[in-house]
């Protein structure tokens, strides 16, 4: 019993530290910005798919961008990124490991405005890449 009152009371002061940190500073706040986890998009060869690779995308939004209405939107602009590169290669490597940034997110900013609506999206980040499998289109 001792314990969990010890524990509850540590609780309510991590939380009043934590918005007491939240306090307004002279440094800009950071634009909004949404993530799009795990999106497998494929490494075609010689008109097959060998390997997929899975992208988390991050979205940075305009200001006047209503963040609720942009994550709403997010499967179709999954799909669509999804669809293009069925259609597009993107791979930068004869290995196909890894994708080529500045192509995929030229794609996600072209669809952008007419998936999610336009200047909605201020810019288009790539977080991570990770592949399916590690051997590459050659090996495999």
């Amino acid at each position: 019993m001792r314990r969990r009152d010890v524990l509850a009371t540590s609780l309510i002061l991590a939380g009043t530290a934590g918005t007491a940190a939240a306090a307004p500073s002279s440094e800009p706040a950071a634009p909004p910005s949404t993530n799009m986890l795990g999106v497998g998009l494929p490494v075609i060869a010689g008109g097959r798919v060998r390997n997929y690779i899975f992208v988390t995308l991050r979205l940075v939004l305009a200001p006047s961008a209503d963040m609720a209405a942009v994550r709403a939107k997010e499967p179709f602009l999954r799909d669509g990124l999804v669809r293009a590169a069925h259609r597009t290669p993107l791979p930068t490597a004869a290995d196909g490991l890894s994708f080529d940034p500045a192509r995929l997110t030229g794609m996600v900013t072209r669809m952008a405005p007419t998936v999610v609506g336009r200047g909605l999206i201020a810019r288009v980040e790539v977080a991570s890449q990770a592949p399916r499998r590690r051997t590459g289109i050659r090996g495999g």
